[in-house]
């Protein structure tokens, strides 16, 4: 799979430079160019470019009015984000009428940026380049860079492209129909349908009708024939969430259904044939259970052809900044605020909590801030008044040593000396630990530039 492609424009040596091993340290193959001249000539000579970064740097006039008129007279195919170097109103306006995608004033956020990036890649049509993050069937996105998240990823696509049954375990709040979803949407089904089942909110009373449907006169009320939620999944992807709170007896019937590929509706004498692909998830301990005798042992065998299990977030915490920011933005659509992110002294606090609630707990914690009404950044103050006091009482808690060197390498902004200097390690015992701990910084990998996650 090719690497996408964007071209820099911007004039400014030292920010070119910065934002380009920013850029290549996150999976991008970046161009660069100095002025309109560069940036015209490249545009003429590669045809594979997916996404142009432009500086009003670059413009001669000293308002970028010359910038905004290029990209509009040029009428570029790739999405185009404009960086500001003296911002207006008039130029904002100008920028959105030629098409811009994306527009930030100096100084700005480099993570606020890659998210900007990122979203330009969602965009994209069939067998183009996509950037770090995934969308499932719900437009949620899947979102994270550290080495277990890019495991998972490239995993996900391999099991998409087979027509395996699959499980996916995880703790709640992991993800687990997100994932689901994403493995429907890269496969070869992606245009049939992909039906959800609870498996602890259906009664066995009603387990059948609602399964398997039934035909007109099975029962008093059955007026006319109705398809149960397997045979609607017909051609897609079949999800059961929670299998592991499953009865006995819808286990039994389940399983007759996977292993035939046929239903029988409630009333009907004759059995109707399924193309299905089965999908399970849990946040339980299935060998245990099967152990227990508690799940049919032939059940979970025939679910965990492949596996997919997802981390907790307190197992990958470098992607929590990523997180906030992606939720942050996605409120600020939400309650049409314009918040830039959250405060340093509130992302050290996040960092501190291990998450038993997962990623669905962070998203909640944020949306909860948006309620209080935040200023330009989520501060301590604007967090629920029960997650704080959480955090109140974590402080002065033992961490264990993945702890320590996490928060201190994201403290230092993942500068390797100061960490040294921190943990009274060598260079060498960090890079070792960082290896140990499968520690890859979603703001700034091995061999970038110190702060690079913001221009200032």
């Amino acid at each position: 799979m090719r690497k996408p492609v964007i071209l820099l424009a911007e004039r400014d040596e030292a920010l070119r430079q910065r934002l380009h091993s920013f850029l290549v340290n996150h999976g991008f193959e970046v161009l660069t160019s100095s002025d309109l001249t560069g940036l015209l000539r490249t545009l003429r000579q590669q045809q594979s470019l997916d996404l142009l970064i432009v500086s009003t740097g670059i413009e001669v006039n000293g308002d970028g009015s010359d910038v905004v008129q290029f990209l509009r007279q040029w009428n570029c195919k790739p999405p185009v984000i404009l960086l500001a170097v003296n911002s207006c109103e008039e130029l904002a306006i100008a920028a959105l009428k030629a098409g811009v995608a994306d527009y930030f004033k100096c100084p700005f956020s480099f993570i606020a940026l890659l998210a900007s990036v990122q979203r330009c890649f969602f965009t994209a049509g069939p067998g183009e380049s996509k950037a770090l993050r995934d969308k499932g069937e719900n437009g949620q996105a899947m979102i994270g860079d550290s080495s277990s998240m890019q495991e998972i990823k490239t995993h996900l696509r391999k099991v998409a492209a087979t027509e395996s049954n699959t499980l996916i375990t995880g703790e709640t709040g992991t993800g687990k129909e997100l994932v689901a979803s994403l493995i429907h949407h890269y496969s070869r089904r992606r245009q049939n349908p992909f039906i959800c089942i609870n498996c602890a909110a259906i009664p066995d009373s009603l387990l059948e009708s609602e399964l398997f449907g039934y035909e007109r006169g099975a029962f008093t009320g059955a007026h006319s024939l109705k398809e149960g939620r397997l045979k609607l999944a017909d051609g897609g992807t079949l999800f059961f969430d929670e299998i592991g709170d499953m009865s006995a007896y819808a286990q039994a019937k389940i399983l007759r259904a996977i292993e035939s590929r046929a239903v029988e509706r409630l009333g009907g004498t004759k059995s109707v044939p399924l193309n299905i692909r089965v999908i399970a998830a849990t946040n339980r301990n299935l060998d245990q259970l099967v152990a227990e005798e508690k799940f049919r042992a032939d059940l979970y065998f025939r679910l965990n052809v492949a596996n997919i299990h997802l981390p907790p977030l307190r197992e990958r915490k470098e992607d929590l900044p990523m997180l906030c920011q992606y939720y942050v933005e996605a409120m600020n659509r939400q309650f049409g605020q314009q918040v830039e992110g959250v405060t340093d002294e509130t992302l050290a606090s996040l960092l501190r909590h291990d998450w038993p609630g997962n990623v669905r707990e962070l998203k909640n914690v944020i949306e909860a801030a948006f309620v209080n009404q935040p200023a330009h950044r989520i501060a301590l103050a604007d967090l629920p008044q029960q997650f704080r006091a959480r955090l109140s009482a974590a402080i002065g808690l033992p961490q264990d040593e993945r702890e320590q060197l996490l928060d201190a390498l994201l403290t230092t902004n993942w500068n390797k000396s100061k960490v040294a200097q921190i943990m009274k390690w060598s260079r060498m015992t960090v890079y070792r630990k960082m290896t140990k701990y499968h520690l890859q910084s979603s703001l700034a990998k091995p061999g970038s530039q110190p702060s690079a996650d913001r221009y200032l």
